[in-house]
């Protein structure tokens, strides 16, 4: 069967949603704004608890990470996350979120065979990548110094 571009096109139009990119962008950020709104709060708080900057900042990130596992584990952070998109994937909520829900979902398979090799299904290609852009980048900072 060969087909243009032009009749694929409409073959598949029906099938097709429209992106409303405006309200997903507009909720990425309020959603997004609002976890770093949280972030900043509990940066404060802890501060006035007398941690200084370094040490609230930290419990800032623990707390925030805690948060996202709890919200993952009961099911909401999947609900926040339909709504928010980038706004949730961005922050380390996201990252968080990509690491606790694999190995929630396969708990069920053991901690060795389940949770021990999924757990990194979703985030290790960022770990890798991440850590990969990190020593390129510092290697051309060091040799342009």
């Amino acid at each position: 069967m060969n087909i243009t571009k032009e009749e694929y096109a409409e073959m598949i139009k029906p099938a097709s949603k429209n992106s409303r990119w405006q309200t997903n962008t507009l909720k990425a950020f309020a959603i997004g704004g609002a976890i770093c709104v949280l972030g900043q709060a509990l940066t404060e708080f802890y501060t006035r608890l007398g941690f200084d900057a370094q040490k609230a900042s930290a419990w800032c990130s623990v707390t925030l990470i805690a948060l996202s596992v709890v919200l993952t584990a009961l099911g909401l952070y999947e609900k926040i996350a339909k709504h928010g998109g980038a706004g949730t994937l961005v922050p380390i909520t996201g990252f968080a979120n990509a690491v606790a829900a694999p190995a929630i979902e396969f708990k069920t398979e053991g901690f060795v065979t389940g949770v021990g090799t999924k757990i990194f299904s979703i985030a290790g290609p960022v770990i890798l990548y991440g850590t990969a852009a990190g020593v390129i980048y510092g290697v051309i900072y060091a040799l342009m110094r």
